[in-house]
């Protein structure tokens, strides 16, 4: 059971709220706001007009660069930065605009860029609210300056504290109302428009990371019901959903599907297959109105919005279908008021929808029925290619199956079969001629021998490898004695390496090449004596495989290239050197033996997934 989390975009967004986006974002900030105050610096040098010649003008921006660097300094040391610690820096960024305004000739000072400053910080650090919030923080700021200058320094003109601001050129035509009110108005005016990109820019985000954490929940050894009730559970988490139905029809042959997932008091179910009826499933099947659509029953009245397929909202939808619905629902705790249908199609094998109940969420309904619709059309493919891969091993498994069955069959059947009738004729003659039945007997002990080696060697195939560098060297050698043990060859594997690293993938490979040779060498070469060595240099693994039998019916030294050209050459040990990015080499004499040297380089980019 899992517990229900946020909902809807609320809960997409909160789910963006990564630790280290948070800190490399604060980062930007103390950058910018040092470069910021810098560049201000250099521009009064430049042109001193702007604050006059007083000490206190530069010791106050002196003052800002201080602050900058020691954020960024602070920020550089600390692993984390906290929500208090962001709100104290923001706090200090919205008093020093309108602080520093009044020491260069009034807010309409090229120092106008500290205010635009704070509010790109804010949109960039949150969103909308934060950043009007802001703007509104600074208006009141300004007015707050304009109230002090204009009544209370005009009182107490000359005297202390502010003869100690008399070099400071302080501009109070620029602080009277008439002129502040159209500031203020630039302030909230700006502070919205960079607000709402902040906020589009953030809900983009959240649905990028919505949409990849769905994709990641698709998992190919999770199986197709493994993925949906991943899916499923995320779908309900973020949207508080009373139930998750998932309905499918297979086109060709109209069998039907019911899927279901369950939030009981909090906790998500499992998800299960339903064993429906054909009616029940063909009203989760019926035609619902667009591509996505959402109904709302208030009131005694259904309300519908639906989209077609490219987002646009379908006037006038009709509620038929969910009434329907709502209808056919026959247990009460399957009775709702609202519900999301989003339909799927898969080429022309399947058809679906899948149905949302009691969902909830914060913000435009349409804005919501469009993200479904496009996390359906992104995460739909990659749910379709689990089941497709999940029905091509089935396939795979039946054919492995049939081949061994045949193998079986072809083999070992037909052979015990003609030797129970050779047996059945020995009894036969074994009253008339006893002098041919013990040779016939000796025969006969040969082609079981052979094919008790042949089902050993069938079941060996069958077998699943699990070796790893640490076991590989030990699991050949015990390989190569039971060949030996029972066959009769002289069988020798060599390696000079203590301590192998090797990928599993190179190790499993390498195994069933080694396995593969064997067999090669107890069928065709004949052999009497065979080795293995296994080699490594900083630069490549290598296998080689020597016997002293009657070679391949060609002579000389062949790359896999030239193999594949001549058509000659093992092919099963020529594929699983390719599954590994190796390369074979062949060198055969006719009557002397054969030699295999296969070469793995060590960057070659093989991993140990298969």
């Amino acid at each position: 059971m899992r517990t229900v989390g946020s909902q809807g975009w609320l809960g997409r967004q909160q789910s963006t709220a990564d630790p280290s986006e948070i800190r490399r974002t604060e980062r930007w900030l103390a950058s910018a706001r040092v470069f910021l105050a810098i560049s201000a610096l250099a521009a009064i040098y430049m042109d001193p007009t702007q604050l006059g010649h007083a000490p206190v003008a530069y010791a106050l921006l002196g003052f800002y660069l201080i602050h900058g660097v020691l954020v960024m300094s602070l920020l550089r040391r600390r692993k984390t930065s906290t929500p208090a610690f962001r709100l104290l820096i923001h706090s200090a960024d919205i008093v020093w605009p309108a602080f520093i305004s009044i020491f260069a000739e009034g807010p309409r000072s090229p120092f106008f860029l500290f205010f635009f400053f704070v509010l790109a910080a804010s949109a960039y650090r949150w969103g909308l609210w934060e950043t009007l919030s802001t703007a509104a923080a600074e208006v009141a700021l300004l007015w707050i300056e304009s109230f002090l200058l204009l009544h209370v320094w005009a009182l107490r003109e000359g005297s202390l504290p502010w003869h100690i601001l008399a070099g400071l050129r302080v501009n109070l035509v620029e602080f009277e109302p008439k002129r502040l009110f159209m500031l203020s108005i630039y302030l909230l005016v700006m502070g919205l428009l960079l607000g709402y990109l902040a906020e589009q820019q953030k809900h983009l985000r959240a649905e990028k990371a919505a949409v990849t954490r769905m994709l990641s929940r698709v998992r190919v050894e999770a199986g197709l019901t493994g993925t949906l009730q991943q899916i499923s559970r995320e779908i309900a988490a973020m949207y508080g959903a009373a139930r998750i139905v998932i309905a499918a029809q297979e086109i060709l042959s109209h069998r039907r599907f019911l899927g279901e997932l369950r939030n009981v008091k909090g906790e998500l179910s499992e998800f299960a297959w339903l064993d429906s009826r054909p009616r029940e499933a063909k009203a989760y099947l019926q035609d619902f109105p667009g591509e996505v659509g959402y109904a709302l029953h208030k009131g005694g009245r259904w309300s519908v919005t639906a989209l077609d397929e490219e987002g646009n909202q379908i006037p006038s939808a009709s509620a038929q279908a969910f009434e329907e619905l709502q209808q056919g629902t026959k247990k009460p705790e399957d009775a709702f008021h609202s519900v999301i249908s989003i339909s799927f199609g898969f080429g022309t094998e399947w058809r679906g929808r899948v149905l949302i109940f009691e969902p909830s969420w914060r913000g435009e309904t349409q804005e919501e029925l469009r993200f479904l619709l496009d996390l359906l059309r992104q995460v739909g493919p990659a749910v379709y290619n689990v089941y497709l891969l999940h029905r091509l091993r089935r396939r795979a498994g039946a054919a492995e199956r049939a081949r061994f069955a045949r193998e079986l069959h072809d083999g070992a059947v037909q052979s015990l079969i003609a030797v129970e009738m050779q047996v059945d004729v020995l009894r036969r003659q074994a009253e008339n001629t006893p002098e041919v039945v013990g040779g016939e007997l000796g025969r006969i002990q040969g082609l079981l021998r052979e094919e008790v080696l042949k089902l050993r060697e069938l079941m060996q195939q069958m077998k699943s490898i699990d070796v790893d560098a640490r076991r590989f060297l030990s699991v050949v050698t015990d390989t190569m004695e039971r060949f030996q043990r029972e066959t009769g060859i002289s069988a020798r594997f060599v390696t000079d390496i203590a301590k192998l690293e090797m990928p599993d993938k190179i190790c499993r490979e390498f195994l069933r090449i080694v396995q593969e040779g064997l067999v090669n060498v107890r069928k065709h070469s004949r052999a009497r004596h065979v080795l293995v060595r296994l080699a490594s240099n900083p630069d490549q693994w290598s296998l080689t495989l020597e016997d002293d039998g009657k070679g391949f019916p060609f002579s000389g030294r062949l790359s896999q290239d030239e193999l594949d050209q001549m058509g000659k050459g093992p092919t099963i040990i020529k594929e699983r050197v390719r599954l590994i990015a190796g390369a074979l080499t062949v060198e055969s004499n006719p009557g002397s033996g054969t030699r295999l040297d296969i070469k793995v380089p060590r960057s070659g980019g093989v991993s140990d997934e298969f």
